[in-house]
């Protein structure tokens, strides 16, 4: 991992998705497919947007958490069996960002993993 990317793990500890911290907050697929990215909410929080303007949830805490509360993957720290990441793909070109939605309100925070899969929610902000 580089210094200025952030791996995401899912529910089994697979590495699915890294922010690119130096690339404008942008979330990564494994395979090099720009997804989303994160913008600085009002409550030291992060709204996490996709390209296509859609709000998709927040990161919080290392978690990126869904519009029910619901973390959907997280850092290494916040998975039982982290696995040992294989190398990433080339990045892609970033699609223009489209005008962004208004945030939803904060949800209670759940303190587990919901259904939704990392790949899934990530991909949603595809254009």
């Amino acid at each position: 991992m580089a210094s200025n990317e952030v791996d995401l793990y899912d529910t089994q500890g697979n590495p699915v998705v890294y922010i690119a911290i130096d690339d404008g907050m942008t979330i990564y697929s494994w395979g090099g497919q720009p997804d989303a990215y994160l913008k600085r909410g009002q409550n030291n929080e992060f709204d996490v947007y996709g390209f296509n303007g859609k709000h998709l949830g927040w990161f919080i805490k290392g978690k990126l958490i869904d519009h029910d509360g619901y973390a959907v993957c997280g850092t290494k720290e916040s998975v039982s069996m982290p696995r040992l990441p294989p190398l990433k793909s080339l990045k892609s070109l970033k699609p223009l960002k489209s005008l962004p939605e208004l945030p939803p309100l904060l949800p209670l925070m759940k303190n587990s993993f919901g259904e939704t899969d990392c790949a899934s929610f990530v991909e949603a902000g595809r254009s």
